[in-house]
């Protein structure tokens, strides 16, 4: 793709999540969600392939889908209180539509088929954007309509998407499938909270989009794309597998490490709000999900390779690759539970 294509591709993608953010009008918002759903299209299909072309026409159809579910949540919603705006949402019909839209929209179970399928036939870049910037928009949307949100219908999604997330990459070796369950998981954590404290939603974001960029990063950087292509990676790099070793353990919700700030603060804020079945349940299913990241760290990390590296000559070619955001972001996904007063305090 010719770089000034790119660039306008990339603006008008970037443009449709900023509307979709500042916007409390209803069709600046659906305009703002197919500028973006359009813009990403060729984004998906960069490397143009077979698989690449099946993935992003299943992401075309899910998310048209959901625009038109959405658009009769909007039309519902105008044709009974005459309004276009956000905060008059007096309708449970209408709020049931929109927000069966946004979690379809986000890839929230039982609408998730499409997630990791579609990250398994993109590249990994495109990955790397679908898992973090594309879930800004539908959360905005689901932030600005939280109050008239159906509690017991997003939190049974967000409880069904935990499960589904665990269960899910328990028997995966494709690493951009392992994080597309990550990514499922991770939503329901988001969607539970948005009820009761949607700040902690947005914190529960930026740490989550942190340890997935970081963790795309690390993937491109050692050229990976199975637990056993990860497993090589010892042998010639040996302070990324440590790294990589850390940032699992982050996105697994680990202490002291920063993944387990918003896990701690979600289930926190549920048990003051004397849901402690739910609390529990989120407990539980963080398990599975730590399960699949020991196991990533153990094949990268705490294994060796058969044969060591006796030869002078190496036998992988030395990297050429740049990730000037790396060391940031891996510091950022890792070190920040010193900050959980002050997050206490802003949230």
């Amino acid at each position: 793709m010719k770089p000034p294509i790119l660039i306008i591709i990339i603006t008008t993608m970037m443009a449709g999540t900023m509307m979709v953010m500042v916007s409390s009008h209803w069709m600046f918002i659906w305009i703002g969600f197919e500028m973006n759903m359009l813009a990403i299209i060729p984004i998906l299909m960069k490397t143009f392939n077979p698989r690449a072309m099946e993935a992003s026409t299943k992401y075309f159809l899910t998310q048209a889908t959901a625009s038109m579910i959405l658009m009769l949540g909007i039309i519902t919603n105008l044709l009974l209180t005459g309004q276009w705006t956000m905060s008059n949402m007096l309708n449970p019909i209408a709020s049931n539509m929109m927000t069966i839209a946004l979690t379809m929209k986000l890839g929230l179970s039982p609408f998730h088929f499409w997630v990791p399928e579609v990250t398994q036939g993109i590249s990994m870049l495109s990955a790397m954007i679908l898992l973090t910037w594309q879930k800004i928009a539908p959360l905005s949307t689901l932030y600005q309509m939280s109050p008239s949100i159906n509690s017991n219908l997003l939190l049974t999604m967000a409880m069904i998407s935990m499960l589904v997330g665990g269960w899910g990459g328990l028997n995966q070796t494709q690493l951009r499938k392992i994080m597309a369950y990550s990514s499922i998981s991770h939503m329901g954590w988001m969607t539970a909270v948005t009820l009761i404290n949607p700040n902690l939603m947005i914190l529960n974001l930026v740490i989550y989009v942190m340890m997935t960029l970081g963790t795309f990063m690390l993937f491109t950087y050692n050229s990976s794309t199975t637990t056993l292509s990860l497993s090589y990676s010892w042998n010639k790099f040996p302070l990324t597998t440590s790294l990589m070793l850390i940032l699992m353990m982050s996105i697994g919700g680990l202490p002291p490490l920063s993944g387990f700030m918003p896990k701690w603060m979600i289930i926190q804020e549920l048990t003051k709000n004397n849901m402690i079945i739910m609390s529990t349940l989120m407990t539980l299913t963080a398990l599975l999900n730590l399960f699949f990241y020991v196991r990533l760290a153990y094949a990268t990390a705490l294994t060796m390779f058969p044969s060591t590296n006796n030869m002078k000559m190496k036998w992988l070619f030395n990297n050429q690759k740049t990730s000037p955001l790396l060391s940031p972001l891996i510091i950022m996904s890792t070190m920040l539970l010193p900050l959980s007063p002050m997050m206490l305090i802003l949230y």
